[in-house]
């Protein structure tokens, strides 16, 4: 430990510190930069205990957490300057928190100055230093009556003196200037991020037009190629060699499928979003027109009940209700009749919670947490197709519109698909 003289014209010996930190960790730290600088220190686990202490040492100054165990920092603050042995011992309060109301506070409880977490050794030590070589002009003067003062509607009683006063409103406005600074160097970084955020944005679109052109070409190629075989040939291939063509024609087309589910799951993700009134009755007529395909000669009943306008983007929720809608058609491909409901409910904050049910083959809820990742399948290809991109969609979107998705169900019981949009209000 230095022997140096700790401030001037007053030898090191005749000062004590006490630190009150429940935080071991914290209080070893303080105490070693003290000690470094030749202030002897003795350390306390909470408020309670430091007031015990403080009465026997007589400390030159105390440096207290204000969030402890027992005694918190505003109180022990409070006690000492009750205390006619100490009422003349400065307190330095050690905190994360620099809002306004707890400026009152420290004010109320008398408190000489506040520091603000995380702290620079040296601007710390300047605050020791400026605390001790000032107790003996606080000690010549009065302090006075008090005053009061309404702060958020409160009465607050004030009874610091002036230098109390004017350091803790100094040492809030240092700590305004810290975060300010702080605040400075977080937007420098956010900014510097952003730059490579916008960089990587346009690696993906090189790269999606990489595997849009240079991989669905060959597939393309392939797919035309065994077609051409196939006409050549005219029957002369083996039944063995002919479905070995089929397979290829069949995987190659869904090679092709999953290349472009990912690339709409990809622009998913980048597209600005649009938000405005959304007609959602709209989106299930139009989502149901496009399946003309896929339902016709099936027996369909559809249940579908008017659906409030929704807030957000037009063609981003014209993907969900359009893969929701095709998965309940293709899941119920083994049920006649099949039965599809759609419909919503609303609650008083302004959130609706759409949903699209069905009476298809279901899935077991124990793999439900999967449902909505990519690649991920809960039905074999042969029995369904599919590529596990539209429902890791589908939540992508819901996601960037502020909602949740979730879903119910059951093997051979159908399905539930909820999800959660802000009603439209006008606003």
């Amino acid at each position: 430990m230095s022997t140096s003289t700790a401030t001037s014209g007053t030898p090191a010996a005749a000062i004590n510190i006490l630190i009150a930190e429940d935080s071991a960790t914290q209080a070893q730290r303080l105490r070693y930069m003290l000690e470094q600088q030749g202030y002897p220190t003795t350390i306390a686990a909470n408020g309670r205990v430091a007031l015990e202490m403080a009465e026997t040492l007589k400390p030159t100054l105390i440096i207290s957490d204000v969030v402890m165990p027992e005694m918190d920092g505003y109180e022990l603050s409070r006690r000492v300057k009750a205390h006619p042995g100490l009422r003349d011992t400065p307190v330095i309060l050690v905190t994360t928190m620099s809002d306004p109301q707890d400026v009152i506070r420290g004010l109320e409880c008398g408190a000489d100055n506040f520091i603000i977490k995380p702290y620079e050794e040296h601007y710390l030590l300047a605050q020791v230093h400026y605390a001790i070589t000032n107790t003996a002009m606080r000690r010549a003067q009065e302090t006075g009556a008090g005053v009061e003062i309404y702060f958020n509607g409160q009465r607050h009683l004030i009874t610091a003196d002036r230098p109390q006063v004017l350091n803790l409103l100094l040492s809030t406005y240092d700590a305004a200037i810290q975060r300010n600074k702080e605040l400075r160097r977080s937007q420098d970084a956010l900014q510097l991020l952003n730059a490579k955020l916008k960089d990587a944005n346009q690696e993906l679109e090189s790269f999606s037009y990489s595997v849009s052109h240079d991989l669905s070409a060959p597939l393309r190629h392939i797919d035309g190629y065994a077609a051409m075989l196939i006409d050549d040939t005219q029957g002369q291939l083996s039944a063995q060699a002919a479905r070995y063509v089929d397979v290829i024609r069949t995987e190659s087309k869904r090679m092709r499928q999953l290349i472009e589910d990912l690339l709409s799951f990809s622009r998913t993700g980048r597209a600005e979003m649009r938000k405005s009134r959304v007609d959602l009755d709209a989106l299930v007529s139009n989502g149901i027109r496009d399946l003309e395909m896929a339902v016709r000669g099936r027996n369909i009943e559809w249940n579908i009940a008017a659906l409030p306008a929704a807030a957000g983007d037009p063609a981003l929720l014209k993907q969900v209700f359009a893969n929701l809608l095709g998965n309940a058609v293709k899941y119920t491909r083994p049920r006649d009749p099949a039965r599809i409901e759609i419909g919503a409910t609303e609650d008083e904050g302004g959130e609706m919670t759409v949903f699209v049910r069905d009476n298809g083959v279901g899935f077991d809820m124990k793999f439900g947490d999967k449902l909505f990742g990519v690649f991920q399948r809960l039905h074999m290809a042969e029995e369904f197709e599919g590529t596990g991109i539209g429902l890791a969609n589908v939540r992508r979107i819901v996601v960037r519109h502020g909602g949740r998705i979730w879903a119910q169900a059951a093997v051979d019981e159908g399905a539930t698909f909820s999800f959660t949009l802000t009603r439209w209000t006008g606003e």
